[in-house]
């Protein structure tokens, strides 16, 4: 599908650019401001800022009034959560914006070629029977892992003609892979006795969840997240040219083999790592990069640290709508986003006649 250069608001110069960025960042802040505040037990704001400045200063700077356990909702529950949801939330956005590159198709995200899936498939099997059980807390993190590559290994074989692995042939794989997965995990979760702990952890995992959060987890995403960021950040300039063809590419001197499989081998890595922490949340790697791309064009150099910027605020104000709107209890987050994101995905649909970039 070819997507329009016209610019929702065009921001042609550095300054704009930079306004934009700035106006995220105030966004973020203020959404991870209320994300604390927030939740089954509401947390004044004095409260929020005696604390916090307390724990970086290292010393009482602001008199303690709170409980321990309001200390330990925001330290140990509240933060990890709101950081997590902002690493999920960037990383899907850059697993869509590879996605979108690698097929020139605005509609491509994580699930396209089967990845979301396999990596749901892994972390189901370790969470239902187990396996991988001498890893510890690090076992659902392997199992969506090896999952994702299994996935992405069986749609390229399958997408293999000829030596040759097309986009429309990697995306039809993609979709068959999906679909087979897909089958797997809810077949894993039919067999076992229903209303279990493990079914209705996996039931649960599956619509997307962030209550899992630690700061170790944290840690581990976030290490993934920024060598991902950087490794296709660097590959920029090859970014845009892809999107011309694979044929004007290799004139222009670009190795599309070597770069595909580097945009598959990251994506595969970084949806793992995600999935394996927040369960399946869908529609963020599709419609986010095409919303900012709407804002701030298609060169990669722009995209992807807006990109990344609105994704992971986006989902940090789903995780305060899920916490917030059925309280005490809590609605997937997973949910949330495909509340916003299936009438954009349909939009997408409507208006989409040609391949981006191609």
């Amino acid at each position: 599908m070819r997507v329009s250069n016209k610019k929702l608001f065009p921001l042609e110069t550095k300054t704009r650019y930079a306004v934009f960025l700035v106006v995220m960042a105030i966004v973020l802040l203020i959404s991870m401001i209320l994300a604390v505040r927030l939740g089954s037990v509401a947390i004044d704001f004095d409260t929020i800022r005696g604390f916090l400045v307390n724990k970086i200063a290292g010393k009482e700077v602001f008199p303690v009034t709170w409980e321990d356990s309001t200390q330990s909702i925001i330290w140990d529950i509240r933060l990890p959560r709101i950081f997590t949801a902002f690493i999920v939330g960037a990383g899907l956005t850059l697993c869509g914006i590879m996605m979108q590159a690698l097929t020139r198709n605005p509609l491509a995200d994580p699930y396209v070629l089967g990845i979301s899936h396999g990596a749901s498939a892994g972390a189901v099997s370790v969470i239902m029977y187990g396996y991988l059980a001498f890893l510890g807390h690090y076992a659902t993190m392997v199992g969506a892992f090896a999952g994702a590559v299994i996935s992405i290994v069986l749609a390229l074989r399958i997408a293999t003609i000829r030596n040759k692995v097309t986009a429309t042939q990697l995306v039809l794989a993609g979709i068959a892979v999906s679909a087979l997965f897909g089958a797997v995990t809810n077949l894993m979760i039919y067999m076992h006795k229903t209303g279990s702990d493990k079914v209705k952890t996996a039931q649960y995992w599956m619509m997307g969840s962030l209550s899992g959060s630690s700061w170790e987890k944290l840690t581990y995403a976030t290490l993934a997240f920024l060598v991902c960021f950087v490794i296709i950040l660097s590959m920029h300039k090859k970014l845009d040219v892809l999107l011309l063809g694979d044929d004007v590419a290799v004139t222009l001197g670009v190795n599309t083999d070597r770069l595909k499989l580097i945009i598959i081998l990251v994506a595969t890595f970084l949806t793992g790592i995600i999935v394996s922490i927040s369960g399946v949340i869908g529609f963020v790697g599709l419609t986010i990069p095409h919303i900012t791309r709407g804002i701030v064009g298609t060169k990669h150099s722009r995209l992807l640290p807006a990109s990344v910027l609105v994704g992971g605020t986006f989902l940090v104000i789903a995780d305060i709508i899920s916490r917030v709107i059925v309280s005490p209890e809590e609605l997937p987050i997973g949910v949330v986003s495909a509340f916003f994101g299936a009438p954009f995905f349909l939009y997408l649909i409507r208006k989409s006649h040609g391949h981006l970039g191609g």
